[in-house]
């Protein structure tokens, strides 16, 4: 086996949006991520399915795996041919002991790359509004480590750094706020010169506390404060209330749990990103084609048909894959009228160069088919290529009026697991404002990798199936449309429906929950 590839790479402060585009390239790309706990998760959230995951779960202050150990794997997996990307927070080559990782790799002459991350120490005080220069205040940054080795003085010089006049940064210094501020004050700084910690910056729990370098451990001590954060001493700090911008977005503090296909999440987080949201994306289900005689059958005679339904984009995507193998293009459909469920499947379809003929006011499977059958004359025949275990109040409408209906699995819906989020933790810490529900099947999906619960349609009996434990009744729920709502009601969740059945109204929907939320909190 030939020789494989290290990249060290750089996963930002938190964002995902501020993970770069090579950075994602490269992930796309792993088959070994070694990863820790300062990576966010929505970078961990694009991890391809198909790397080995190792975790070496390094915190401020506690290391699971020392940095020998971690040095070895990186070696190990790249003589066994892999192609491995080590996953850091923030930047690689800033206090992240990217250089000792690469000189085993340099011994044993390991080809390596490494993938500059966006720093904190620019990101964090950029999200609170805090420059760290400008020209009326300062013109220097310094960037120092706050850590120090147990049982040791600190390194910090403080003199020096009082003579700059610049902008001081403190990595990793929370433990050490009160040693930073008195190496300060005795150094010969202005006990009024502002200065800040700022929390988890970029991230829905961003916190900002602004006060003095003579009152700014009394400040974090009453208000209290997490890790990872970081101190920012200078003139710069005074700026933070004027350009403060990242807490005016609707969904800003909000931590949005989103559940979709995989295929299908992008979109919709992008979307309430703009908004200001931290999304955690968690991929409840996945869709696979279905392989059956009768359904190659069906597609193979598919001009036979009036009328194509579509119920969903993924029924739109697969239908043209399954057609695309049998050999058949859009001329197959001459003369057959398409009918879409709603938005999503009415711009899915027209990527396929086809306008719908029918799409329903009101986006579901009921309206759709009181819609459809007013058009349908007796005896026509509807083609219905959809998900498995689809609404059969669809087919019910149009089989009363006396359409003929083939109502046909062309795919199937998976349930699956993150291994890298634990959602049931972070919904038991209070720590997700509210769950996105974008169809009944991510309900399911959401339940089944929580607790092992199925839902039978049963709200007794779906309870009664909770064997994690979760208690359903905290959860907030933005719910997309009628038959979603109804699953997660099931679990006794906290519900509510978007006006409409659109990505954008359920966006709405969520900027409103928080809106209130911050209303009466």
């Amino acid at each position: 086996m030939s020789t494989g590839k290290v990249w060290l790479l750089g996963a930002g402060p938190g964002d995902i949006g501020l993970f770069t585009l090579k950075g994602m390239e490269v992930l796309q790309k792993a088959e070994v991520v070694v990863y820790d706990n300062l990576v966010g998760q929505g970078v961990l959230s694009k991890v391809p399915e198909t790397a080995r995951l190792v975790y070496v779960g390094k915190r401020a202050g506690h290391h699971t795996m020392p940095q020998d150990r971690i040095n070895e794997i990186l070696l190990e997996e790249a003589q066994k041919g892999f192609r491995v990307v080590r996953l850091k927070g923030g930047d690689p080559f800033l206090f992240g002991r990217g250089g000792e990782e690469l000189e085993l790799l340099c011994e044993n002459k390991i080809p390596y790359e490494v993938v500059p991350g966006v720093t904190s120490p620019l990101a964090v005080p950029a999200y609170n509004g805090i420059p760290v220069t400008h020209r009326d205040y300062c013109s220097s940054l310094h960037i120092i480590t706050g850590h120090k080795k147990a049982g040791m003085e600190s390194e910090i010089p403080f003199e020096a750094l009082v003579k700059t006049g610049g902008t001081l940064v403190f990595l990793m210094g929370v433990t050490a706020l009160p040693d930073i501020c008195k190496g300060l004050l005795k150094a010969g700084m202005d006990p009024d010169m502002p200065a800040a910690i700022l929390q988890r910056g970029t991230t829905a729990q961003q916190k900002r506390i602004v006060a003095t370098v003579s009152t700014l451990e009394e400040e974090t001590r009453r208000q209290g404060v997490m890790t990872p954060a970081i101190i920012v001493v200078g003139r710069v700090c005074a700026l933070a209330e004027k350009f403060a911008w990242y807490e005016q977005l609707p969904l800003s503090g909000w931590r949005v749990l989103l559940t979709r296909p995989r295929e299908l999440l992008s979109v919709t987080a992008a979307k309430l990103r703009e908004q200001g949201a931290e999304v955690v994306e968690l991929p409840a289900i996945r869709v696979q084609p279905k392989e059956d005689a009768l359904l190659d059958s069906v597609l193979e005679h598919v001009e036979a048909y009036d009328w194509l339904v579509f119920t969903s984009p993924t029924g739109v995507r697969i239908f043209f894959e399954k057609m695309y193998t049998l050999g058949r293009d859009i001329r197959s459909l001459f003369g057959c009228k398409v009918a879409v469920i709603g938005e999503g499947s009415r711009r899915e379809l027209e990527k396929r160069g086809l306008f719908a003929d029918l799409m329903p006011k009101v986006y579901d499977g009921e309206h759709l088919g009181r819609e459809l059958a007013e058009k349908c004359r007796p005896g026509e025949r509807v083609l219905i290529p959809r998900a498995e275990k689809g609404n059969k109040e669809l087919v019910r409408i149009l089989e009363e009026q006396g359409v003929q209906v083939t109502d046909i699995a062309t795919y199937e819906t998976v349930y699956e697991t993150s291994a890298l989020i634990d959602e049931k933790k972070a919904i038991e810490n209070g720590e997700i404002d509210c769950v996105v529900f974008t169809s009944a099947s991510t309900v399911k999906g959401f339940v089944a990798a929580l607790s092992g619960a199925e839902y039978s349609g049963d709200p007794k009996e779906a309870l009664l199936g909770n064997r994690g434990g979760i208690d359903y009744t905290k959860i907030r729920a933005a719910c997309i449309g009628k038959q979603t709502k109804a699953a997660a009601d099931a679990y006794g969740m906290q519900t509510e429906m978007a006006k409409a059945a659109t990505i954008d109204s359920l966006v709405e929907l969520v900027a409103d929950m928080k809106g209130r939320d911050s209303k009466w909190n």
